[in-house]
């Protein structure tokens, strides 16, 4: 049987949950994950776990957060006064926004606290700190 291997085409079907079980993302009602190892496109422990599969293999992985997306940082937690938001947002806890920052580059955040004067925004990836499970069914190498 052929293994994966870097440079295959692969398609993945997976189920991707937290520790507690709540499931973050799955693959199971639509088409299975197309992605070519190695081009890094996904996070690195994924791409590891299905290296060495054979078509028709299933297999439950724990990645941690050093693979997936990254430890917590504070330094991407910051404090906004509510004067900066245009006057038709009215951010609640776990919206997601975009920004603009002062290098006109747009970054992704999610509001944590609000008060009457200021926002928590956290520049962090959700899945940040966590350790991903995955379970994996390599259904074809191309």
């Amino acid at each position: 049987m052929t293994q994966a291997k870097n440079g295959d085409n692969v398609q993945v079907h997976y189920t991707g949950t937290l520790e507690d079980g709540t499931v973050f993302d799955t693959s199971r009602s639509r088409s299975p994950l197309q992605f070519t190892l190695g081009e890094g496109r996904l996070i690195p422990g994924l791409e590891e776990a299905v290296i060495g599969m054979n078509r028709g293999d299933a297999k439950t992985v724990t990645i941690p957060p050093d693979k997936a997306y990254g430890q917590q940082r504070d330094e991407l937690i910051v404090s906004m006064d509510r004067t900066q938001l245009p006057g038709d947002v009215q951010p609640v806890v776990g919206q997601r926004l975009e920004i603009t920052q002062a290098n006109d580059q747009n970054v992704l955040v999610t509001v944590t606290d609000v008060t009457e004067s200021s926002i928590i925004l956290d520049a962090n990836h959700p899945l940040a700190g966590k350790a991903l499970i995955f379970e994996l069914e390599l259904m074809e190498i191309g």
